[in-house]
């Protein structure tokens, strides 16, 4: 693997016979690297091959002197090596080719070029060489020449290296989305490549868009990286030539901080947990400064202890660089890149380099910020549209379930809900929002609170879905959605299904049979001028209704029906593990739906509404009609006192005669038509009294001298409950009474 050369102590010759240009030197990968030649033995093996390179005379058999080969001055030739000359005795003189490369003449004062330094190379050179035969001026010129091409080829090596190193780097840091994706990717981005160090700072907290500071300014570190030695940390020579205890260092006395000790589960280096910045002090001037400095500078030496602590050790010379990290409108943090002596120096351009990374790692900080910002308004945005717990009404249980669609897209527009109805009744809802953004979930906020408002009007499930439709073309011409509304009534055992566009229910029957409800599939919410039509269909006591969005049943991998099939032998199969006798628990229930998904199953974000249907007995259900005159109330009292004997619940006669004696007053006083009285028993008692007039009740507080207008003070004081809703034919009264608790039977001993 190769390393990019961004930092070298000056130019570093090649040798003439290898290739500069040659494709794959440099590479885009990020990786370990090989650590670059020294500048001295790159110039000695540059040395050995220019050299060969020279022209010389060809070897002959017999050794020629030092006088056979002073050929004189005239001999030379403008060719740098110039025909071969014979020697004596030597038979017909060789001729050598000529060389292609031009002839290029040193200037007066150029000396001769001197040996490799190994025995015996004036005699490799020929015979040209000794005495006073020398070469002309291009043989002497020739290694320059080569030389200043070598160092050209080289530096534009190694810039265009540094490019695509930063190149390389930036698109890693920009593949991070979260914060510490971001902050890991400038990490594994600069070590080794580029350092063998880094430590990143960021403020705590992190400001968001335009906010500012209250309080002083601190930095956190939020993740260091380096390279691990490679032989384990003996503890020889900690400590020695510095005053840092239990750094290592080199033969001249430098700190070493590749070989301090490991610290903390990642390998972190000994460094500061928390900085402070103090306004006017030098880490505040090198902040406010925004560029890259080294850490040899005046104002970096004064900085980094104050950042880094007096305790971390800080290599001399051009072995550190503190990059302060700005984001779009202030300085986010600072980054430390930090190299062992082993290697070499930074370089003036490494500033640049670091200033890039600096400049791309604070832009994403500064993204994924504003992201988490904006995810957590979504988050807050969607648990705030849905319910924070279910009701629990008389005859029925409830359990749900929502799930986002994922972790990038936490928000969509899918809900469920459950309204308490007058008579004992309770409102299934479940809807789903096209889209998954904030505008989905804002559109869900406003149909669910329009679906509660138009459930209190006790308005038909058909007539609901029109409103609905009505309030969704009102918001905007592409706002559609799909919605189930049933209610469900426990005493009739009946519940009553208005379907616009949505997947059926499936409903669980006791003993382990599950069928998908056959309900008119209508069309969504927002489509326009469509009828809703409500099927009644039964609601036997320990049956399960199980409504849900699409995003249970369909994705990428099956189609709506296969997904809807596959629900309904996933429920007729948990209802034969449990037990055919009894119903599975919700809670169990639903979590056993939601193993259904696959991997590739979460396409869309899911809402789950199970309803377990108790019902209530008719032998715990009491209903009569009374007509609107004078005996009513009276009548009442006696009904009451009847169905409290029947009942065993004696105990509560008086205070139940005496709050449906002024219930029935105030509803025989506006009522026209006959008046009905029904009395629930379940876990409380409860008290349902409804006539035609749509004026609610309002609890006043009357005078002394008022002769009435105290009733239902009575009733709020006495009663448990109580409340009044308006009907589309009228209002209903309700208040309930606790049952009283069976006497406990006293120990034996």
């Amino acid at each position: 693997m190769t390393e990019y050369p961004t930092s070298q102590e000056g130019p570093q010759p090649v040798a003439s016979g290898g290739r500069t240009d040659e494709p794959g030197h440099g590479t885009e990968e990020l990786g370990h690297g090989k650590a670059p030649l020294p500048a001295a033995e790159a110039v000695r093996t540059h040395a050995q091959p220019q050299a060969a390179d020279l022209p010389r005379p060809r070897a002959t058999a017999e050794a020629p002197s030092a006088s056979d080969g002073a050929g004189g001055p005239d001999e030379g030739t403008d060719s740098p090596a110039g025909p071969a000359r014979a020697t004596p005795g030597s038979g017909p003189a060789v001729t050598r080719p000529r060389p292609r490369r031009p002839p290029v003449r040193a200037p007066a004062t150029a000396k001769p070029p001197r040996a490799a330094g190994r025995p015996g190379a004036s005699g490799q050179a020929g015979a040209g060489q000794t005495g006073a035969g020398l070469p002309g001026a291009g043989q002497i010129a020739a290694p320059a020449q080569v030389s200043g091409i070598g160092v050209d080829a080289t530096i534009a090596r190694r810039e265009g290296d540094r490019l695509r190193f930063v190149g390389a780097a930036t698109r890693r840091i920009a593949r991070g989305i979260d914060l510490d994706e971001i902050v890991l990717g400038l990490c594994r981005a600069t070590v080794p490549t580029f350092s063998d160090a880094i430590l990143v700072y960021l403020r705590d907290p992190l400001p968001v868009g335009d906010e500012r500071p209250v309080g002083p300014v601190v930095l956190r570190l939020r993740r260091t990286d380096r390279l691990r030695p490679i032989d384990e940390f003996t503890g020889a020579g900690a400590g020695a030539g510095s005053g840092t205890t239990g750094a290592a260092t080199t033969a001249d006395g430098e700190l070493d901080f590749s070989q301090l000790a490991l610290v903390g589960p990642q390998g972190d280096l000994p460094a500061a947990e928390l900085c402070e910045i103090r306004p006017g002090g030098a880490l505040a001037e090198v902040l406010r400064g925004v560029r890259p400095v080294f850490g040899s500078s005046a104002a970096a030496r004064a900085a980094l202890p104050e950042l880094l602590g007096a305790d971390h050790p800080v290599p001399r010379g051009q072995r550190a660089i503190l990059a302060p990290l700005r984001g779009r409108r202030r300085v986010i943090g600072a980054a430390v890149f930090l190299r062992t002596p082993e290697r070499p120096a930074f370089e003036t351009n490494d500033l640049l380099v670091a200033a890039q990374l600096a400049t791309h790692t604070a832009l994403g900080i500064d993204k994924a910020v504003l992201y988490g910002r904006e995810a957590y308004i979504a988050d807050e945005l969607q648990r705030t549209m849905l319910p924070d717990s279910l009701p629990q009404p008389t005859g029925v249980r409830l359990a749900s379930r929502y799930l986002p669609a994922a972790e990038t897209a936490r928000v969509g527009g899918d809900w469920y809900d459950a309204i308490p109805l007058p008579g004992s009744r309770v409102a299934l809802v479940v809807g789903d929002v096209m889209g998954h953004s904030m505008t989905s979930a804002a559109i869900m906020g406003q149909l669910r609170t329009t679906a509660q408002t138009l459930a209190q009007l006790d308005l038909p499930p058909a007539e609901v879905l029109h409103h609905l439709d009505e309030q969704a073309q009102r918001l905007g011409s592409d706002r559609m959605a799909t919605c189930l509304y049933a209610v469900y009534d426990p005493v009739s055992h009946r519940i009553t299904i208005a379907n616009a566009g949505h997947p059926p229910p499936v409903l669980l029957h006791l003993g382990g049979r599950a069928e998908v409800l056959r309900v008119p599939p209508g069309a969504p919410i927002g489509v326009g001028g469509v009828d809703f039509e409500a099927v009644e269909l039964d609601a036997p006591a320990g049956a399960t209704l199980v409504l849900y969005t699409d995003g249970l049943v369909e994705s990428r991998l099956r189609d709506v029906w296969t997904g809807i099939e596959q629900l309904r032998e996933r429920l007729a199969t948990t209802a034969q593990l449990t037990g055919l006798d009894h119903p599975p628990p919700l809670e169990a229930l639903c979590d056993d739906i939601l193993d259904m998904l696959g991997p590739g199953d979460r396409d869309d974000d899911i809402a789950l509404l199970a309803a377990r249907f108790d019902g209530i007995a008719p032998s715990d259900v009491a209903y009569w009609f009374l007509d609107p005159e004078e005996t009513a109330p009276g009548r009442a009292r006696r009904f009451a006192r009847r169905a409290l004997a029947r009942w065993g619940l004696e105990e509560l006669e008086d205070s139940l005669e005496l709050l449906v004696s002024e219930v029935v007053t105030n509803a025989v006083r506006y009522a026209e038509r006959p008046v009905t009285l029904r009395l629930l028993r379940t876990d409380v008692l409860r008290c349902e009294v409804g006539d035609d007039s749509p004026q609610l009740p309002r609890q006043r507080r009357a005078r002394d001298d008022d002769e009435g207008g105290r009733g239902l003070f009575l009733v709020n004081r006495m009663a448990r409950r109580w409340g009044a809703t308006r009907l589309s034919s009228g209002k209903v009264v309700w208040f309930e009474l606790a049952l009283p608790t069976a006497p406990v039977a006293p120990e034996r001993r």
